[in-house]
């Protein structure tokens, strides 16, 4: 990857990115709360499992699609896959996170004009526009190669699930440097699973997930918004 790229994708997944994805468990705060999660091993299951069963199957490859599509100006694919994430966002905080996340992400890449004349009018043709959608099209915009802004998802996704962990569970910070080491190898996986599943292989179908996050909305004591 040319350094230009890298330093842009860098800056994509930082997570000093002001569009709050600090804020967001995604459920895991509900599963510390009840017990599934209580130290190192539990945390590392819980991520291992959500990172192939829900993110790699679903999340990640409408991402590597809407990186596709945004390179070929592809309007029809772009709205279609827009819809079907959000559309699948079965409770309300998790509808709630990738609005407010892809919202705060595009406008600040329209605010820091990046992105042709051609890329902007596929962005602003979106009505809502999830988290997904807004890092395709500021990848694209970027010159980000689309296999090193899939794992650059991917990480950074799991590095958020981690600080949960070191914050929450608590785990220490070696403990949660160990942590995102181990997981190398498995991000790499669910990056390849990502490219290689046609359409009628995606799914979310995560029902245990989707009850913590319901669990979590009414929460009596949380940190995080979902």
């Amino acid at each position: 990857m040319q350094a230009q790229a890298l330093l842009h994708l860098l800056q994509l997944t930082s997570p000093s990115l002001p569009i709050g994805a600090y804020s967001y468990s995604q459920g895991l705060e509900a599963a510390i709360e009840n017990g599934t999660v209580k130290n190192e091993a539990g945390a590392r299951a819980w991520i291992v499992d959500s990172l192939h069963e829900v993110v790699a199957r679903f999340e990640a490859p409408i991402l590597w699609r809407l990186l596709q599509a945004f390179s070929a100006r592809d309007a029809s694919a772009v709205a279609m896959w827009n819809e079907r994430f959000i559309a699948a966002r079965d409770t309300a905080e998790f509808r709630a996170e990738t609005i407010q996340m892809g919202y705060s992400l595009s406008k600040l890449a329209i605010d820091l004009k990046i992105g042709d004349e051609s890329l902007l009018d596929l962005m602003v043709t979106q009505g809502e526009v999830p988290l997904p959608t807004a890092l395709a099209y500021s990848a694209v915009a970027l010159n980000v190669p689309h296999d090193a802004a899939l794992l650059g998802m991917l990480f950074a996704w799991a590095e958020n699930q981690v600080l949960v962990c070191v914050k929450s569970v608590p785990l220490g910070q070696v403990a949660g440097q160990r942590l995102l080491l181990s997981l190398q190898p498995e991000l790499d996986a669910a990056a390849r699973t990502a490219q290689e599943l046609a359409d009628d292989e995606l799914s979310n179908w995560s029902p245990g997930l989707s009850l913590l996050s319901m669990q979590h909305e009414v929460q009596y004591s949380r940190l995080y918004r979902s």
